[in-house]
């Protein structure tokens, strides 16, 4: 490399995962990943992967590797960061979604929902997401208040941007609905994407690090004209387009308000298209299915919520099989205690035979990093190859749990459930180091949580 030193090198890694190539083709390596190197330059983008190439690079950081997996950085394609205040609570878990979102409505309202306690959450629930090795989560935030007006919204916006910011995360902040007002919901999605990204293409700022997309909650809590407000929001603004269907309310309340299943309704009101992702998608004929691969819209899987909550299981394999781009996600705290993405890869891949064929490791770890990245329009993450984003994580293989792994790459997900990466790098520059987070101090997130909303006793 000539010129200006590269950012950072990682050196020496015992494999190295580049994910699938930019156009979602085929595996480049589908029965292992060798050995390897990878140099960031100054501008953040990977400039070069493979054996040897980071040996004679002069670099500001370097990274030893040696005995280590890396992989680009997960992308949480599906989270709710406020929930992360919300976790066990008395009357959520493994109940029916009927009595489980009254029951959460409840805590938001007694919990007084503000910039503040948006604030805490996110920064507790984004360096949970780094210490577990994801590099972007996309919030899916639905709980606007009645007090919140549009100007509020900006700022309980701004307060989870802040937050992962001062951290080092990525975020896409989707301002979505759960039965808000239509106008007013638009009209605050409006002001958050020119408070954040105004004018800036795909809703994505400049530096990459915060994207500003919209999404109703699902045809359950919010109506056409939510649905077409947001949209026309979206297509003035440049923005992705986010909802959930066909989780186990979701069904039921489309039948018995419309007499329709909900990809019926979505497909009548413009939300089956190539600029939209749809979450969980638990319940789907063969014929839905083929009508969602037809329409382009990408999907995501959140198996750590619908399968401890008997909510569900997407059928994974199918949806791949259709050509459908399958992203992970973790859902939130209220549903899913834990915002640990590759364990719910684990998770996704062992339940899986369960509605169809047995999912692959690698399969599964490539929709946790470039499914989901693809899902948010974002081909540059998700993948290390020349001129993606230098995001990756570097983990340890070297211990007792992976002792006896023949394969380094697919024991990421079948040894070790509670694995947590050595050093997490978002743009070339490393944000976990030694498990550890590099801006803040952990103590000091959960204190400030913990002023807020105290834990409800058990």
């Amino acid at each position: 490399m000539s010129g200006a030193a590269a950012r950072l090198v990682v050196r020496g890694a015992l494999a190295l995962r580049p994910g699938p190539d930019l156009l979602g083709g085929p595996d480049p390596a589908p029965g292992g990943d060798g050995p390897g190197d990878v140099v960031v330059g100054p501008d953040g983008r990977v400039s070069a992967t493979g054996p040897g190439v980071g040996a004679a690079v002069a670099a500001t950081e370097e990274l030893d590797a040696t005995g280590c997996v890396v992989t680009p950085g997960l992308v949480n394609a599906h989270h709710h960061l406020l929930q992360t205040a919300f976790r066990t609570l008395p009357g959520t878990r493994g109940v029916p979604m009927r009595e489980w979102l009254p029951t959460m409505a409840a805590a938001y309202t007694a919990a007084h929902v503000d910039a503040g306690l948006v604030g805490a959450a996110a920064r507790a629930g984004l360096a949970e997401a780094l210490l577990c090795g994801v590099t972007t989560v996309a919030d899916h935030h639905l709980t606007w208040p009645a007090h919140v007006g549009v100007e509020d919204s900006v700022d309980l916006a701004r307060a989870a941007a802040g937050a992962a910011e001062e951290l080092g995360a990525r975020l896409v902040l989707v301002r979505g609905t759960a039965g808000d007002d239509p106008e007013r919901a638009a009209l605050s999605a409006d002001a958050i994407a020119g408070a954040l990204v105004d004018g800036c293409p795909g809703g994505v700022r400049a530096d990459g690090r915060v994207q500003v997309a919209v999404g109703p909650a699902g045809v359950h809590s919010d109506r056409e004209e939510t649905f077409r407000l947001l949209g026309e929001v979206a297509a003035r603004r440049g923005l992705r387009r986010r909802t959930q269907a066909n989780e186990q309310v979701d069904v039921a309340v489309a039948l018995a308000r419309y007499g329709r299943r909900p990809l019926d309704l979505l497909a009548d009101w413009g939300w089956l298209a190539p600029d939209v992702t749809v979450a969980h998608l638990c319940e789907v004929t063969d014929d839905e299915v083929a009508r969602f691969a037809a329409s382009g819209a990408t999907a995501t899987h959140a198996p750590g919520c619908d399968v401890p909550m008997g909510w569900g299981v997407a059928p994974v394999a199918r949806l791949l099989a259709a050509g459908v781009r399958v992203g992970l996600g973790t859902s939130g705290g209220g549903s899913n205690d834990a915002g640990h993405l590759l364990a719910d890869a684990r998770l996704a891949m062992q339940v899986s035979g369960l509605v169809g064929r047995q999912l692959a490791a690698r399969e599964v770890l490539d929709a946790a990093t470039a499914g989901s990245a693809d899902g948010l329009g974002r081909p540059e993450l998700g993948r290390l190859a020349p001129g993606t984003a230098g995001d990756l994580c570097v983990w340890d293989v070297s211990g007792v749990a992976d002792a006896g792994v023949a394969d380094p790459v697919a024991g990421l997900l079948w040894a070790s459930p509670g694995r947590r990466p050595r050093h997490v790098v978002v743009a070339g520059r490393v944000v976990v180091r030694d498990g550890r987070l590099v801006a803040a101090d952990e103590r000091e997130i959960v204190a400030g949580l913990s002023a807020r909303v105290a834990p409800a006793a058990a």
